[in-house]
């Protein structure tokens, strides 16, 4: 059975195990709950935040490429090449930046793309492993740049799996 730490937060009081979740695993196993796994949701989304697009413009050396000013909340616009064409100056956007390994193992590292560099990646749901298909990158109309999208989408939950140990009568 999966159980989310955030979900057993709004019944029972936990915030001491939030930074240690090996302790609340050992607690569960003692009180006849064997945890069989432990799944931080956020980890899977490290270097990955909302970003907000300041400007789009032709890449020099490809029509079907965009060359992106991206807020990342880090003080600095980078510049990620996108092949999406649903995305215009002013939305919000999923940047993976570099360190971030995507879904399927895809590390995101700092490239150069026809020549253009490029600091990241602008997400899709299917890149980020949240549906099957997409039609193209994530985008809205608000956000915070710099947010972790972990943080920002609810993504940041542990999973604890646990399995009910079978009592055992002597009679």
């Amino acid at each position: 059975m999966k159980i989310s730490f955030n979900w057993l937060c709004d019944y029972i009081d936990l915030s001491d195990f939030r930074n240690n979740i090996p302790e609340l695993s050992r607690k569960l196993t003692q009180a006849g709950l064997e945890v069989e796994g432990v799944v931080d949701q956020k980890a899977a989304y490290q270097h990955v935040v909302v970003g907000h697009l300041l400007e789009v413009g032709k890449h020099p050396d490809a029509d079907k490429l965009t060359v992106c000013k991206v807020d990342t909340g880090d003080g600095e616009p980078r510049q990620i090449v996108c092949g999406a064409k649903n995305h215009k100056g002013g939305d919000y956007v999923i940047a993976a930046l570099p360190g971030a390994v995507l879904p399927g193992d895809f590390a995101i590292k700092k490239s150069k793309i026809r020549g253009v560099e490029s600091l990241g990646m602008l997400c899709s749901e299917k890149e980020l492993g949240l549906s099957e298909s997409s039609e193209g990158i994530m985008t809205f109309k608000t956000g915070d740049p710099g947010k972790p999208f972990a943080l920002a989408f609810g993504m940041d939950d542990i999973i604890i799996e646990i399995n009910v140990t079978p009592i055992v009568r002597i009679v």
